[in-house]
C-alpha cells in the first residue's frame, strides 16, 4: 500500500505544492488506485499533476463524509475527467444538504449527479473492495468518551434537523503490519473507528492512522483519547487536518506523533 498526500492543511518547505484547511490523499493498493476524499476545491488536482499521478485512471473514490472540505473537489474532478468506470464508495447519507451559520457546508454535488457520472455504490455497512482493503460504512458508538457532536444541519429532502455526522467513516487496509486506517475527520471518534476497524478485519494490530482526528482541545476527552492510543501501540499515528497543534503537542508526550503535509509518501 502507497499513500500520497494530496492536500493538508500543511506543506514543507521547498516543495511547491499547495495547501488548503482540507484532505485529500491519493493511494494505491493492489491493482486498486484510490482517491481518498478531494479537499475544497481544485487544488489536489494541481498538486496531482505536479506529483505526477494520473486523477483520470481511477479505480475507486472513497469519501469520508459529506462535508465540503472532504467533497468539494468532486465539482472539479467530474467537469476534467471521465468517471464512467471509477466506482465511488461513501455512506447513503454522504450527499444530504448541510448548512451551518456560515453556509452550505455540504458537497457541491448530488446523489442523483454522481450517479449519472460514475458508479456510486452508497453502503452503511461495511464493504470489502477486495480482501486487503474495506470501507467501514457507519461507525458505531462504542465508547462512552466519544459521543458524536452537532454539526450544523442537514436534510434529505425533508426539513432541516441536527447533523451528528452519521456517514462519517473510515477505510482500512491490511498490510503485514497490521491495520492501517485512513480517517477524514473522526467525527465519528477516533477511537470508535479503531474499534469498528479491529471488528470488522478481525484483526487487533494496528500500524498506524492517519487523518483527522478533530480534537483541538487539551482536556479530558483528549486524556481518555491518548490513553487509548497508547494501549494500540501503534508505530505511525499521523494526526493531522482538524488537530490542534496543542493536541498534536500532548499527544506527543507520551506517544510519537508524526508530522503530515502535502507530497507526504507512505509506504507499507
Amino acid at each position: 500500500m502507497k499513500l500520497r498526500v494530496l492536500i493538508d492543511n500543511n506543506t514543507y518547505i521547498d516543495q511547491y505544492f499547495l495547501g488548503e484547511p482540507a484532505l485529500s490523499y491519493y493511494i494505491e493498493s493492489g491493482d486498486k488506485r484510490i482517491l481518498f476524499d478531494t479537499g475544497y476545491s481544485d487544488a489536489f488536482m494541481y498538486n496531482a499533476r505536479k506529483m505526477g499521478i494520473d486523477l483520470g485512471n481511477l479505480t475507486h473514490i472513497i469519501l469520508s463524509h459529506g462535508h465540503n472540505d472532504h467533497t468539494g473537489g468532486l465539482a472539479y474532478l467530474k467537469e476534467k475527467f471521465d468517471l464512467k468506470e471509477t466506482e465511488l464508495i461513501a455512506h447513503p447519507a454522504c450527499f444530504n444538504e448541510k448548512k451551518a451559520p456560515e453556509g452550505n457546508i455540504g458537497a457541491p454535488v448530488t446523489e442523483k449527479e454522481m450517479r449519472s457520472l460514475c458508479r456510486l455504490n452508497l453502503k452503511k455497512e461495511p464493504f470489502w473492495v477486495d480482501e486487503e482493503m474495506v470501507f467501514l460504512g457507519e461507525i458505531q458508538e462504542r465508547l462512552p468518551f466519544e459521543k458524536r457532536k452537532c454539526m450544523g444541519q442537514c436534510r434529505d429532502g425533508g426539513s432541516w434537523e441536527a447533523d451528528h455526522v452519521t456517514e462519517d467513516s473510515a477505510a482500512v487496509f491490511k498490510t503485514p503490519k497490521g491495520l492501517f486506517i485512513v480517517t477524514g475527520c473522526s467525527h465519528s471518534g477516533i477511537c470508535n473507528i479503531i474499534e469498528q476497524a479491529k471488528d470488522v478485519c478481525r484483526c487487533g494490530r494496528i500500524a498506524g492512522v492517519i487523518g483527522g482526528f478533530h480534537l483541538f482541545n487539551v482536556d479530558e476527552r483528549l486524556e481518555d483519547t491518548i490513553r487509548y492510543l497508547r494501549q494500540t501501540d501503534a508505530e505511525m499515528l499521523y494526526p493531522c487536518h482538524c488537530v490542534s497543534f496543542a493536541v498534536k503537542a500532548k499527544m506527543n508526550e507520551t506517544m510519537p506523533v508524526r508530522e503530515v503535509g502535502t507530497g507526504m509518501t507512505i509506504e507499507l
